[in-house]
């Protein structure tokens, strides 16, 4: 039987939820995820899981943050002036813009306070400092992708309510 290793492509159902029981993403109801293995499509502790796995084998497992999106940074809250916000912006608490790191790079910050003097904003990933916990089902192992890659999404990732965005 074909067993899940580096270098192979491996499209996987999955569920994650954090220990509140609160799901921040699924394939359920969607298209599996297919990530190349060895790559760093998916976090770390989630490939790591993949690895050995058979055909159809389900499994459940839980990451901790040091495994998942590491632990939050207070040093990743950033203060900006009131005067440095686009004029046609109107910040609110709770939203989620896109910042530009210096390379040209787009990361999601929270908006954790806006008034009319200033704009915190956290870019800690908004799983950091959670316990993931995940329940997956392989059901597929190819030499060859079989979908179209989303680069950097699925497996707590970021291109869902939490893939796409976590």
């Amino acid at each position: 039987m074909q067993k899940v290793e580096n270098g192979k492509f491996v499209t996987v159902n999955y569920k994650g939820t954090l220990d509140s029981g609160e799901v921040f993403d699924s394939s359920e109801g969607g298209t599996p995820m297919e990530v190349m293995v060895g790559a760093g499509q998916v976090i770390q502790g989630f490939e790591e899981a993949l690895l050995g796995m058979e055909l159809n084998e389900k499994k459940s497992f839980t990451l901790n943050p040091d495994q998942a999106y590491g632990n939050r940074d207070e040093d990743q809250l950033h203060t900006f002036s009131r005067q440095e916000v686009p004029p046609e912006m109107n910040p609110q608490a709770g939203d989620v813009i896109g910042l530009q790191t210096p390379d040209g790079q787009q990361i999601p910050a929270k908006i954790t306070e806006a008034d009319d003097e200033k704009v915190v904003v956290d870019v800690n990933h908004p799983l950091a400092g959670q316990t993931l916990n995940f329940d997956i089902e392989v059901v597929g192992i190819s030499d060859e992708p079989t979908q179209q890659m989303q680069a950097g999404c699925g497996g707590g990732c970021d291109c869902s309510s939490s893939g796409c965005s976590c």
